[in-house]
C-alpha cells in the first residue's frame, strides 16, 4: 500500500462513497455529493463531499467543503477528524487499513465518532506536548514582544507537529506552540496549533501556520481562573500582550472573531472587557458580544488598540504604552485592583 499522502488521497477518492459511508455515517448521498453536518460526522447538511469528478483540481472526487465553517480538505482529513487521529502515521495506517477492506456492504462508523473524537485528538495532542518554558514557543512569544509569558499553563510546545498543506502535498513536520481550548468547567474541548520557524523567531513559512481542532464554539484558551472580571479577545498573542500589563486579570482568547461573538460567560462574571481587533470582523464581534453580555446582566467595556491589535501596539510602542492605553480604558476600581498588582510570572 502507498505511504505518500497524495497517493493515499487519490486511492481513497476512487472509493469516495465507501469512505463517506464508513467515516461519515450520519450523512447521506444526494446526487453526486455526500451531505453531512461536518467533518467530525455530526448530523446535518452543511458539509458536502464530491463523490465523482477528475483526479485533481477543485472539483476532484473526495474533495469536501463545510459551508458553515469554510473548512475544506480531502478524505485523509475526514479520516483524521472522524477518527480523532493526530499523527500522520496513524492517519496513513487507518487509510491503508480501510483500503484493504472488502466493501460489498456499507460498513459501520469507526470510533470515536463525531465531535468527541476530535476533542479526544486535541487532548491527545496536548498530552504529547511539553511545558513551554525554555522552548522555541517561548522564543516565538518573546520575539512578538511578550517577554514575560503569563500563560497560566494554557500553552505547551510540540517539537514535531504534523502539518499537511493540502491533499496533494507531502506531510511536513514543524515545531508548534499548542494551546488548550477549554470549556467553563476547565475540560479540554479542542487545541490550537501555531507552527513555528526552526529558530522560533516567527511562524513557520507555510500557507496556514495556525489551525484549530476540536470543539471551539463558545470555548477559549484561558489565562487565569474565571472570576467576576474577565477580558476576552480573539488571538493568543493579543491576550498575552494585555496580560503583560494586567497579569492578575483572568483572560480568554476565543481564536477568531466569530468565536469571540459566541463566547460563553462564566456564571460569576459581572464585568467583561472585550479586547477589540481593529477590523470589520472585530467590530462585528464586539457589537454581538456586547449585546449578549448586556442581555445577561453583564457590564461590557471595550479595550481598543492604537494599531491593528494589542500585540501590534506592544511591538511598536512597548509595554509601558500598553499599560497607559489600558489604564485609560479600565473602570476605576479595576485599574486600582489590577494595575497595582506586582507583576509576577504566572505561566
Amino acid at each position: 500500500m502507498p505511504r505518500d499522502a497524495s497517493e493515499l488521497a487519490r486511492r481513497l477518492a476512487r472509493e469516495a462513497e465507501a469512505v463517506c459511508r464508513h467515516y461519515l455515517s450520519k450523512g447521506r448521498r444526494q446526487g453526486r455529493y455526500w451531505m453531512v453536518g461536518d467533518v467530525r460526522n455530526t448530523p446535518g447538511r452543511s458539509m458536502f463531499v464530491r463523490l465523482s469528478g477528475p483526479d485533481s483540481g477543485p472539483g476532484a472526487a473526495g474533495r469536501w467543503t463545510d459551508a458553515a465553517s469554510a473548512e475544506h480538505g480531502d478524505l485523509l482529513d475526514v479520516i483524521r477528524e472522524s477518527c480523532g487521529l493526530v499523527e500522520f502515521r496513524e492517519i496513513a495506517e487507518e487509510a491503508r487499513r480501510f483500503l484493504s477492506l472488502p466493501r460489498a456492504e456499507p460498513p459501520v462508523a469507526p470510533r470515536p465518532p463525531g465531535p468527541q473524537g476530535s476533542a479526544e485528538a486535541a487532548r491527545k495532542l496536548w498530552a504529547m506536548a511539553k511545558p513551554l518554558a525554555g522552548t522555541l514557543a517561548e522564543t516565538y512569544l518573546r520575539a512578538r514582544g511578550i517577554t514575560t509569558v503569563h500563560h497560566a499553563g494554557a500553552l505547551r510546545f510540540h517539537p514535531r507537529c504534523y502539518y499537511r498543506p493540502d491533499e496533494h502535498a507531502p506531510t511536513e513536520i514543524w515545531p508548534a506552540m499548542i494551546a488548550a481550548v477549554t470549556d467553563l468547567s476547565g475540560a479540554i474541548t479542542g487545541a490550537h496549533r501555531t507552527w513555528l520557524a526552526p529558530d522560533g523567531l516567527g511562524k513557520a513559512p507555510i500557507d496556514t501556520p495556525r489551525r484549530a481542532m476540536g470543539g471551539l464554539l463558545g470555548h477559549a484558551v484561558r489565562f487565569g481562573v474565571d472570576a467576576d472580571v474577565l477580558a476576552a479577545g480573539e488571538g493568543i498573542e493579543t491576550m498575552l500582550s494585555l496580560r503583560c500589563a494586567l497579569p492578575a486579570m483572568p483572560m480568554a482568547a476565543a481564536l477568531s472573531a466569530s468565536h469571540l461573538a459566541a463566547f460563553q460567560f462564566p456564571s460569576t462574571l459581572r464585568r467583561l472587557y472585550i479586547v477589540r481587533d481593529a477590523d470589520v470582523a472585530g467590530d462585528t464581534a464586539v457589537a454581538v458580544l456586547t449585546e449578549r453580555a448586556e442581555a445577561a446582566g453583564i457590564e461590557a467595556l471595550v479595550l481598543s488598540p492604537r494599531l491593528g491589535d494589542l500585540n501590534e501596539d506592544l511591538q511598536a510602542f512597548g509595554s509601558g504604552a500598553i499599560r497607559a492605553t489600558v489604564r485609560n480604558q479600565l473602570a476605576h476600581e479595576d485599574a486600582v485592583r489590577f494595575m497595582r498588582r506586582r507583576m509576577v510570572r504566572t505561566g
